[in-house]
């Protein structure tokens, strides 16, 4: 059954019609004038209208245009005693389904009620459909971007405008995606589809824009057929896969690179240096604060690369003096020197095919700057107390704590050896800057002391979390682990609280309340005030309330 409107300024009209559609058990209703027509399909969705093309002063014109102003899909049949083609092409123009002529007999009336249901069922159909497909189109995540036979860009959704820094503006552009921090030429692929009518697929690219973070993306294009089944463009979807490729990669990372745990972006930037550097034998400078886990870099980029299956030989520079730093480097020969009573393999022979870790490298003397120089520039060495020089095939990795850069600039440092050591450098984080990745490094080491203890500890309260976060921790990850290793000792229950940590944390768990810094380590007056209360006027204990230097606190005492 149908809602029909009959309007139509004569009442027989209205009256006949009604009948004969009421019979065919339609629900029908009526109305004289425009102004009463108007206020029933404000209150009424009509399926058929049947409207006389003269209403007193208005038309059906008129009301064909308010209904379409409305957004109402109501199928439209013109009624008209005086039918001719201007007012019919008019009518169909403006979205009449149809018109008829008076007088109406019952046969015509009746069949053209059933093909506008019949239109207006299938247009129903299509705009749901249509509804369904924007819908869907707007909340798929993948990026979506359809195309023309030009290359001009049809459509995009939401996922694109985020993904691919487009936006509205581009529709019905051409397609201009060569941008020259992208790695995905997405404009070549399309233009492949739309020259040989057949799909392309790019598995895991790497994607840049505008820079930020790299994207690891998959590529699909089809081409698209319009109505007729012809070829008219191209679709494109794109999809993120970056979190499912660092999650993979952080799988291969734990197992390759000796557990350096982290997926802050800093970290993130420093895994994706080292598969960069894996199979490239350059010297790598790696910097950063005792405790980072400068050594575990090392071994990470030893560990995935091409000399993985032969020996990483690790010296600690500062441990030794220079005569000893030297034989232990380069050997020596027996009777080199008191003692050598035999001859003895350097560290770089050792090393040789494979890679050679030189921790504290800053501590080094000048006159085994210059040794080292010679073997970094020619892979040549000559033991103590021998004149053969002695070649090897060695990757050179070394580390440092301090800032070469300054070192070269008062004179300690050579800058022939640091330009050559510095070819690449990874300057590790203190865990300050990456206090996203305690929980993560915590859970690492609960676990690890679970088996070294045999223990069952779960986790840190949330008191702990709390105090890890807040504190500034100077010994980087290396204190977090001796942390967890202390409060593993003293803990017998399930949970790590906040007695169970080193007595250095001892202010954070008293006062309860941190009192964060603000960048460049700029705090109010107010707050140094505030500190020195909660810490009885101990400085120290101020300085880690606030996360700063003690230093930072006399020089903001004096100011």
């Amino acid at each position: 059954m149908a809602k029909i409107l009959i309007v139509d300024d004569e009442e027989s009209i209205r009256f006949t019609f009604e009948n004969f559609l009421t019979d065919e058990g339609h629900d029908v209703d009526t109305a004289s004038v425009f102004e009463m027509a108007i206020d029933k399909i404000s209150r009424t969705d009509y399926d058929l209208i049947f409207a006389d093309i003269i209403l007193g002063g208005k038309t059906g014109i008129d009301l064909l245009q308010e209904i379409k102003k409305r957004n109402q899909s109501t199928a439209v049949v013109m009624i008209t005693g005086y039918p001719n083609i201007e007012t019919a092409s008019d009518a169909v123009r403006l979205g009449a389904f149809d018109y008829i002529p008076k007088p109406v007999r019952s046969d015509a009336l009746i069949h053209t009620a059933v093909l506008a249901l019949q239109h207006k069922a299938l247009q129903d159909k299509a705009d749901q459909y249509r509804s369904n497909l924007e819908a869907i189109f707007r909340s798929v995540k993948d990026a979506i971007i359809t195309v023309n036979k030009d290359l001009t860009v049809v459509e995009i959704n939401e996922a694109a405008k985020k993904m691919c820094s487009m936006g509205p503006g581009d529709i019905g552009k051409p397609f201009a995606h060569q941008r020259p921090d992208c790695e995905v030429k997405c404009l070549d692929v399309l233009q492949k589809t739309i020259t040989h009518q057949k799909g392309v697929e790019i598995n895991r690219a790497e994607c840049l824009q505008n820079g930020k973070l790299r994207q690891i993306v998959t590529l699909n294009t089809s081409p698209l057929l319009d109505s007729n089944n012809l070829f008219s463009g191209a679709v494109m979807v794109i999809r993120d896969e970056t979190r499912i490729n660092n999650l993979e990669r952080d799988l291969k990372e734990r197992r390759q690179h000796h557990n350096i745990i982290g997926h802050n972006e800093n970290m993130q930037k420093i895994y994706s240096l080292i598969e960069d550097l894996s199979d490239i034998q350059t010297t790598v400078l790696i910097t950063g604060e005792s405790g980072t886990g400068k050594e575990l870099v090392a071994d990470a980029i030893h560990y995935s690369g091409d000399r993985r299956d032969s020996t990483i030989v690790k010296v600690n520079c500062s441990a030794l003096t220079e005569s000893l730093l030297e034989s232990e480097l380069f050997g020596h020969v027996k009777g080199a020197f008191t003692g050598a009573d035999k001859n003895k393999v350097g560290r770089f022979q050792k090393a040789d095919r494979g890679t050679i870790f030189l921790d504290e490298i800053g501590d080094i003397t000048p006159r085994m700057q210059l040794k080292l120089l010679r073997v970094l520039q020619e892979r040549i060495f000559e033991p103590v107390g021998d004149s053969t020089p002695v070649k090897v095939d060695v990757r050179v990795l070394a580390a440092t704590n301090q800032d070469l850069a300054e070192k070269v600039r008062l004179g300690e440092f050579r800058d022939d050896l640091y330009y050559r050591l510095n070819v690449v450098e990874i300057c590790v984080p203190p865990l300050r800057d990456r206090k996203d990745d305690i929980p993560l490094l915590a859970d690492h080491f609960i676990r690890k002391f679970n088996d070294t203890f045999k223990k069952n500890i779960e986790a840190i309260s949330d008191g702990v979390q709390k105090i890890f976060m807040a504190y500034h921790w100077p010994g980087n990850v290396r204190e977090l682990e001796h942390a967890l290793e202390h409060a593993f000792v003293l803990c017998r229950n399930k949970i790590i609280a906040q007695e169970h940590l080193p007595g250095n944390f001892s202010s954070l768990v008293t006062h309860s309340h941190y009192i964060p810094a603000s960048k460049n380590n700029e705090v109010d007056p107010q707050a140094i005030q505030e500190a020195l209360r909660k810490s009885g006027g101990n400085k120290a204990k101020a300085a880690r309330l606030l996360n700063i230097s003690r230093q930072t606190i006399y020089r903001k005492l004096m100011d």
